[in-house]
């Protein structure tokens, strides 16, 4: 499984670059206009907490006035800030959680390498900010898992190639963002094959060298390359699968008593269709599991 170093952890994007900034390339501008959110901290965000689904597990009554949640929102479209406000698909689905439990959900912004020591502290409660579950971490915190991210390629949605995997890269270029993990494994790709690795020190120029056929094909994280999709007004479309693929988890402090009541809210969730809804509101469905569990790494 790859891993990053940028991004502590998390796949990579690298630190400070935010996607938003990326696609109004789409249609054939030669320049991006969508701004990028700022990075300031927000104002914290309380989710919502009226039951709406009876829960398998009870919440502790310690945490009966509410969970104070750590997000790190600089990595769109999982979390980020959009005019002072914890936006993404973690945050759509911490109201819909905070709901299934029945108790509210305090946002605040955290740096990421500040989360699993604020939760073993006591700081925090739970850890919402797309943390790949992996067995060191599982030493220190439990994961309640629910999604698959790992590293996909988008092309030009006229383009007739297809790409799966990286051997697929051999005799084409590729365009990647500095700093990732996709940019390392292209790289290393390219010296068992000609691969042209195409590099740029942010994710717009990426998406243009391929918008504008210098590339033939892009390379990101998965669910990013899905949200770069998703913005581009039909401009962009996935190719192959993802590879190189890790659960998701949201953290939590070991014998809190909070991970069997969070996995049956997941569980909850996705029986009633919130769950699918909002994954596909921000275009990353392809990242959807089935099966929720508790600590599922496998490495």
């Amino acid at each position: 499984m790859s891993t990053i170093g940028t991004r502590s952890g998390r796949y990579g994007i690298a630190a400070g670059v935010m996607l938003l900034a990326l696609v109004a390339g789409a249609c054939g501008s030669s320049k991006g206009s969508i701004s990028s959110p700022t990075t300031a901290a927000a104002t914290p965000t309380t989710a919502a907490a009226t039951p709406t689904t009876a829960s398998s597990a009870t919440v502790p009554a310690k945490y009966a006035s509410g969970l104070t949640v750590a997000v790190d929102a600089s990595y769109p479209p999982d979390e980020f800030m959009q005019n002072g406000k914890i936006v993404g698909f973690d945050a759509d689905l911490a109201q819909a959680l905070s709901k299934a439990m029945g108790v509210p959900w305090k946002l605040e912004n955290a740096t990421f390498d500040t989360i699993i020591p604020g939760l073993l502290d006591g700081k925090f409660d739970l850890g919402n900010s797309s943390f790949t579950d992996n067995k060191t971490r599982e030493q220190q915190v439990d994961f309640v898992d629910y999604f698959s991210a790992g590293e996909g390629f988008y092309e030009k949605a006229s383009s007739t190639k297809t790409f799966n995997g990286l051997t697929a890269l051999c005799g084409h270029s590729v365009a990647v963002e500095s700093g990732t993990v996709e940019q390392s494994d292209a790289l290393a790709q390219s010296k068992k094959c000609k691969v042209n690795v195409l590099q740029y020190s942010d994710q717009n120029q990426a998406n243009l060298a391929v918008s504008d056929g210098r590339a033939d094909v892009g390379f990101a994280d998965s669910q990013v390359a899905a949200y770069i999709v998703h913005l581009s007004n039909g401009e962009f479309k996935l190719t192959g699968t993802p590879f190189s693929t890790a659960p998701y988890g949201f953290a939590v402090p070991k014998n809190s008593g909070l991970a069997q009541p969070l996995l049956a809210a997941v569980k909850a969730i996705m029986a009633n269709g919130q769950y699918m809804q909002i994954l596909t509101k921000w275009g990353v469905q392809q990242g959807a599991i089935s099966s929720p569990t508790i600590n599922g790494a496998t490495s």
